[in-house]
């Protein structure tokens, strides 16, 4: 029992002994950039590797993207050069408690000759220690290059324009598809033609403007659409007299020449008194007229049985002086 004891109580002293060393040995680090040698304009790579314990905490430089200021010794020199991306940490290995971590920038440089990067470094913190770690390589060298232009090359003249002559056969596609277009086009227009005369039209009907529909036409249309909307059913009696009376006088305007819409109930009466309008019809147009007033000015309101006369009375008195030569056509049709 008691040697069994001694055997645990050493596995663990050797346990905690490996833990101690394991994290007491420094991070190593490495950087290098690919490739060394470019163009102006080019882009480059400059990567930083850290081999350290799991426990360890590393930080890598943080370069804002864009141009850099020069930065201090020992840190990457990076002056004109700019930091077009900075990449997230990658794990590339990792055994046991070893961690192989790598950090790329991608930078660029617009300006010629042999830059400086420095060594690289990365900060180190491991329980009260705070240090600052450089790569191996002493510095990290960049050949930025120019286009070389060659100054001994002759240069030309330039030359004159040259006017060539016209060659039919350039143009001749062209013209084939517009004889073509203009033929399919003339073509259609006789057949249109022949069609309109065997029915007694012509051509330019086609582009005459439809002549406006009669005013009891008008009339009734809209009277129909005001039945449909059952204002006065929905306790609207100003709207629905309202619409009533600007039907009647639209239709007295386009029937009769007499702008109803600009006069009074009054001025109405006195216009139609020398019109050929049947004596119940026009009374009963005063009538209706009245009341539509009597509901906007003086709020009245009217049973529904006054309602529905008021309709009948409006839609009568516009069948009733509507032109007689469509009544005899309708007649007919009949």
């Amino acid at each position: 029992m008691i040697t069994r004891l001694k055997h645990t109580l050493l596995l663990l002293l050797s346990a905690l002994a490996l833990t101690a060393t394991a994290q007491s040995v420094t991070p190593t680090v490495k950087a290098y950039i690919e490739p060394d040698s470019i163009l102006i304009g080019d882009h480059f790579t400059l990567t930083i590797d850290v081999e350290k314990d799991q426990v360890q905490n590393i930080f890598f430089p943080a370069f804002q993207t864009g141009e850099q200021p020069a930065a201090e010794d020992g840190m990457p020199q990076f002056g004109v050069l700019e930091c077009l991306d900075d990449h997230p940490v990658d794990t590339v290995e990792h055994k046991g408690r070893r961690l192989h971590l790598r950090k790329r920038y991608t930078l660029t440089v617009f300006d010629e000759g042999i830059y400086n990067l420095g060594r690289p470094s990365v900060i180190y913190a491991d329980k009260n220690i705070i240090d600052t770690l450089y790569g191996t390589v002493d510095s990290l060298r960049l050949f930025v290059n120019t286009f070389k232009i060659d100054s001994t090359a002759m240069l030309n003249d330039i030359k004159p324009v040259k006017t060539l002559k016209f060659k039919f056969g350039e143009i001749s596609g062209y013209l084939s598809i517009l004889i073509a277009l203009t033929a399919i086009i003339v073509l259609a227009i006789y057949i249109l033609a022949r069609y309109l005369a065997a029915r007694g039209k012509k051509i330019t009907d086609l582009f005459k403007p439809e002549p406006p529909l009669p005013a009891h036409i008008i009339a009734i249309t809209a009277l129909e659409a005001l039945q449909n909307q059952k204002l006065w059913q929905n306790n609207r009696h100003k709207e629905y007299y309202s619409a009533l009376s600007e039907i009647v006088r639209t239709y007295i305007d386009g029937r009769f020449g007499i702008g109803a819409m600009e006069m009074s109930t009054d001025e109405i009466v006195e216009a139609i008194k020398s019109l050929d309008i049947p004596q119940k019809n026009a009374m009963e147009l005063v009538s209706v007229l009245r009341d539509a007033d009597l509901v906007k000015f003086a709020k009245a309101i009217f049973e529904a049985a006054e309602n529905e006369s008021a309709f009948s009375k409006i839609y009568y008195f516009v069948e009733q002086t509507k032109p007689v030569e469509i009544t005899e056509e309708n007649e007919e049709d009949k």
